[in-house]
């Protein structure tokens, strides 16, 4: 396993973070406890989930599998860098009474506490704001925050879906109280989809925030999708089949898709690796459903992209250009 600092911490995490928000909804607990087993033998130490994973009804299950994977004992905690999120409402369903969402220091206090009760730990090591917040000043929630990490039940906070400016907002905020602030944005990045490259990977460099991107394979665009349907496999769904419905979009995987043909490649490692080539980036989030898929994403950890790849993969999806020169002079 290959692993870097994350942001500007001293904190050691593996160059591929494990996503769990398919355990729960689409894998079972048995299943989900052999992925994380499997991703632990691998020397994987980052697992990435959130209060409300679960969804519906069953908000909060996914951190539950988490907890009880943990009291199997064997130092999975200790070998772990837990992280899980903050904003979403996971009171009951038809619940009326406010205060069970988004950064107010009232929800965060009321939201860790849940959060470690489920996984059945005494502290987070990395805890994020899943969305913007712009009903709560960054002082408040700073202020939430800061006393979580004088209590020892949180270590490192970071976010994930800010704009750049926002990072820039809440860093700044952060260094005239004297705290430590983000240390690292997940953000929606992949090859399909750059625009991060724009505003958000940039401030999180100039800031020393770790690049977490998630959806690697854009929903499965990235994965093949194209040959799986020649082959009579799994059908485009979700975000990639409505990406498929577009013309252009459909011809840019393809070429995609025959360039990896002609050197060889698989689209989902290739997509993977390509992240990791990429400035800033801390390690993208895999979310797998079963054994296999987290064997395939493992693989991309040893893949090397030779430049003639390199350069094609830009052509195929280019970047928007740096800011602001992606959209003035």
């Amino acid at each position: 396993m290959k692993y870097t600092q994350l942001g500007r911490t001293g904190l050691k995490v593996s160059r591929l973070v494990l996503g769990t928000m398919n355990f729960g909804p689409q894998t079972d607990e048995p299943t989900s406890h052999s992925i994380l087993d499997a991703a632990l033998a691998a020397g994987l130490n980052f697992v990435d989930t959130a209060n409300v994973y679960g969804w519906g009804e069953n908000k909060g299950r996914t951190e539950e599998i988490i907890g009880t994977w943990f009291a199997q004992g064997g130092g999975r905690r200790d070998k772990t860098v837990l992280a899980t999120k903050v904003y979403g409402n996971v009171a009951a369903e038809g619940d009326p009474w406010p205060n069970h969402d988004r950064l107010s220091a009232l929800n965060i206090r009321r939201a860790v506490e849940a959060s470690l009760k489920r996984l059945q730990t005494d502290y987070i090591d990395l805890y994020q704001f899943h969305h913007v917040d712009r009903r709560t000043p960054f002082e408040e929630i700073w202020q939430a925050v800061d006393v979580l990490i004088q209590q020892g039940k949180v270590l490192y906070a970071g976010s994930s879906n800010f704009p750049g400016y926002k990072i820039a907002q809440a860093n700044e905020t952060a260094a005239r109280r004297g705290s430590v602030g983000l240390v690292s944005e997940q953000c929606l990045y992949n090859l399909a989809e750059r625009r991060a490259e724009m505003e958000v990977v940039p401030a999180a460099q100039e800031y020393g925030l770790g690049v977490i991107p998630w959806s690697p394979l854009h929903g499965g665009l990235l994965g093949g999708v194209i040959r799986k349907e020649v082959e009579g496999g799994r059908r485009a769904s979700g975000r990639s089949a409505d990406a498929l419905a577009n013309t252009s979009v459909r011809a840019q995987v393809q070429a995609y898709e025959d360039l990896l043909d002609k050197h060889g490649l698989e689209p989902g490692e290739t997509a993977l690796a390509w992240l990791l080539t990429r400035p800033g980036v801390t390690g993208p989030i895999v979310g797998p459903r079963t054994a296999e898929q987290l064997e395939s994403a493992l693989r991309a950890l040893d893949l090397e992209l030779s430049q003639e790849v390199l350069a094609a993969l830009d052509e195929i999806f280019p970047g928007p250009g740096p800011s602001p020169e992606a959209f003035a002079w």
